[in-house]
């Protein structure tokens, strides 16, 4: 049976929950987890850069 629900929570987020990730830089990737710097903002990262070094996320300057 096919799955008729999977992947419709994200056309309820802006541009289906795409963007350019802040950390690598990545055009028109899913933008679905949540890291936060270490100043408290959060940030929204694809799933590569889920698993970044905390550096990196807190070089992403606020634009």
């Amino acid at each position: 049976m096919s799955k008729p629900k999977r992947g419709r929570s994200l056309w309820n987020l802006p541009s289906r929950g795409r963007g350019t990730c802040p950390v690598c830089h990545s055009s028109r990737i899913k933008l679905l987890y949540p890291r936060t710097k270490t100043d408290g903002t959060a940030v929204k990262v694809c799933k590569r850069c889920d698993k970044a070094p905390q550096s990196k996320v807190d070089a992403i300057s606020a634009s």
